[in-house]
């Protein structure tokens, strides 16, 4: 029996994907800005904590998707 965890997991990431309102950081719960994309799995952030992490992040992401440029729009 497939769970809707295992779909979840095995669903490639679309690291091209625009990150809209209903994408929170998972630190606060913010709106997201950021996605770091590590293998199969993102973690999102907003414009505070992705700068936060980014630097400890940094050797471990394959790839990092920064729409925080929308906050001075």
């Amino acid at each position: 029996m497939t769970t809707m965890t295992d779909n979840i997991q095995d669903a490639p990431v679309d690291e091209e994907r625009p990150l809209t309102g209903l994408d929170r950081c998972d630190s606060c719960g913010s709106q997201a800005y950021i996605r770091a994309t590590m293998g199969t799995s993102e973690l999102l952030f907003c414009a505070h904590h992705g700068n936060k992490h980014k630097e400890k992040l940094a050797p471990l992401v394959s790839a990092w998707h920064d729409e925080s440029h929308k906050l001075h729009q």
